[in-house]
């Protein structure tokens, strides 16, 4: 079940990753194909400010994965619509001033960032910072929901968004260029408003009966506010060292190369960001399952999650590292249609980015892990070291010796000086390989739940039923339960096992998956129930006519605390009953 569920969940956080970069990507190419390398240079100049909303989003988002992946593991649905309601809230505010502040101070930030203050440089930067932050509220809105889109299993929706706003940022571009020749402050707007279609499609789902979120004014507060945020704030950091960086080399190239060296960097940016939505999806399913198997205390599936990731990274580094190698000057020529320098630099620099791609999505997939898994000073120092301190310093020796490109080795060499100090932070922490075992974890020796209290089945037929329930009552008269606790939740499995299997799996013609874990916590059983079918609550069932569901009614009557949730296309039941 877990290889299926991030295999769809990596497919959904890929498609997530490239919500802005694609635009910026195809921003990018327009504006260098009919504006000119002026207008390009100017539009690298604008990143450091435009990434200061996705670093505020993605802090928002990191932290709605955080913190709801607890509640869900915990089976709360009460509590992470209380994080659905704050996220909202919240981000509508921050991403409303950030627009007001841009467009209050345009002119100042572009001054800032280098573009003088007069003259066609200043203005074209100027004006593509306008119109980029009227969208602001719409590309915030995109990273917050994403998370719960994805938690929703709404792949598909995800999915229809991202082309809508890819299909339009196309054409309003082109309209721009040929119709209204509005020049850089129409190539921000058209993004501006392909985000807003974006968020219209996924507003259909969460403004409609079907959505497994709800809002309220009354579940916002500043405690669930200020833990959106604290679990953000590794991402957060992730993506101000980000800004930190781009302005660094910016300097750096401005030295070594000029516009030129400028121009180029745009574009290995702007090809590199596209290529790393790969890193970018290994990092998020990462960081919400783990945080939800952390909180189940379930050892074996974070070891088999990490081990997935891995070979996820692998596989997509290699894909996408090897493309990128064979295909940059093609790619490189969009962006810059004459041979010349700045071509040259572009391709040798994206080629070089393709050697990081697989270190990357290694780092991506440790240092979420360890936020899922509570160890936020490491993931934050993780992020420091991978964000600034070895790309710079790459960069100022590189370049010291090669020019202006040796700063495109930043990327290659900072990914692998992080990935091989991870490593050696593990041997010396656990005295093991990262590779043995599940030393990479780095879990505490008695987290998780002993091996002789836990007992862990997958289901597929009725009489697997009958032969787990077995299983199950002599599991518990084993462990000193009396004949009736042990009666009670071999019953319990007997009858909400047997009904996913008559009902759920036959809905439909997919092939599906059941686990059960029954759990002894000294005075209590937790019995778990985890399966891929339709969305059914039976916590909250109201029969229809003529249905009286004894069942569903006895073991919750049976049952001291049941708790349900759906979250990543699996409905998951929890059931607590008291011990002797």
């Amino acid at each position: 079940m877990i290889r299926k569920l991030t295999r769809q969940m990596l497919t959904a956080q890929i498609f997530a990753a490239l919500t802005v970069s694609l635009c910026l990507m195809i921003d990018s190419v327009m504006i260098s194909r009919f504006l000119g390398e002026e207008a390009i240079a100017a539009y690298g100049l604008s990143n450091p400010v435009l990434l200061v909303i996705g670093a505020l989003g993605s802090l928002l988002a990191s932290g709605i994965q955080a913190a709801c992946s607890k509640s869900l593991g915990r089976g709360s649905q009460e509590e992470t619509n209380a994080g659905y309601s704050s996220a909202l809230a919240v981000g509508g505010c921050v991403s409303v001033a950030f627009m007001v502040i841009v467009l209050l101070l345009s002119s100042p930030l572009a001054n800032f960032m280098g573009a003088g203050s007069e003259g066609g440089f200043f203005e074209k930067t100027r004006d593509y910072l306008r119109g980029f932050s009227i969208g602001a509220p719409a590309s915030m809105g995109a990273l917050v929901l994403v998370p719960f889109l994805q938690m929703a299993g709404q792949t598909g929706i995800l999915i229809t968004a991202v082309l809508t706003m890819t299909v339009a940022d196309v054409a309003l571009d082109i309209l721009n260029v040929f119709v209204f020749h509005g020049g850089m402050f129409g190539m921000g707007l058209a993004s501006s408003v392909s985000y807003y279609l974006a968020m219209l499609i996924s507003g259909f789902y969460f403004l409609s009966k079907k959505c497994v979120f709800h809002f309220s004014w009354k579940l916002v507060s500043g405690k669930k506010i200020s833990e959106l945020f604290r679990g953000g704030i590794p991402a957060g950091v992730g993506m101000i060292t980000s800004v930190i960086l781009v302005f660094v080399l910016n300097k750096i190239l401005t030295f070594r190369g000029g516009s030129q060296a400028i121009a180029a960097y745009s574009v290995i940016m702007t090809i590199g960001n596209a290529s790393n939505c790969i890193s970018t999806g290994v990092g998020g399913v990462s960081l919400t399952l783990s945080g939800i198997f952390y909180n189940e205390e379930d050892r074996t599936s974070l070891r088999e999650l990490f081990r997935q990731m891995c070979r996820y990274g692998v596989i997509l580094g290699l894909a996408v590292g090897g493309i990128l190698l064979l295909i940059a000057p093609a790619f490189v020529s969009l962006f810059i249609p004459n041979a010349g320098d700045t071509q040259r630099m572009a391709v040798l620099g994206a080629r070089l980015f393709a050697i990081g791609l697989i270190p990357c999505c290694f780092n991506n997939a440790f240092k979420n892990m360890y936020q899922g898994t509570e160890r936020v000073r490491l993931t934050e120092l993780i992020s420091v070291v991978e964000g600034t301190l070895f790309p710079i310093l790459s960069a100022l020796v590189c370049s010291a010796f090669m020019g202006a490109n040796g700063v495109w080795l930043n990327f290659g060499l900072g990914e692998l000086l992080t990935l091989v100090s991870i490593c050696v932070y593990i041997r010396w922490k656990t005295g093991s390989m990262p590779w043995k075992e599940d030393a990479c974890l780095m879990l505490d020796r008695d987290f998780g739940v002993r091996g002789d209290c836990l007992m862990e089945a997958t289901i597929a037929s009725m009489e697997e039923v009958a032969r787990v329930v077995k299983q199950a009552e002599a599991f518990c008269l084993e462990h000193g339960q009396s004949a009736k606790v042990s009666n009670h939740i071999a019953l319990c499995i007997e009858e909400m096992a047997g009904n996913i299997i008559q009902h759920g799996f036959s809905a439909d013609k997919k092939k599906h998956h059941l686990s059960v874990r029954v759990i002894s916590k000294g005075e209590r059983w937790v019995l778990r129930f985890r399966d891929d079918c339709r969305a059914f609550d039976p916590v909250h069932y109201i029969p229809d006519e003529g249905k009286v569901a004894l069942g569903i009614r006895l073991v919750l009557a049976i049952a001291d605390e049941a708790n349900y949730t759906y979250s990543l296309n699996l409905n998951n039941l929890t059931l607590k009953l008291r011990a002797n």
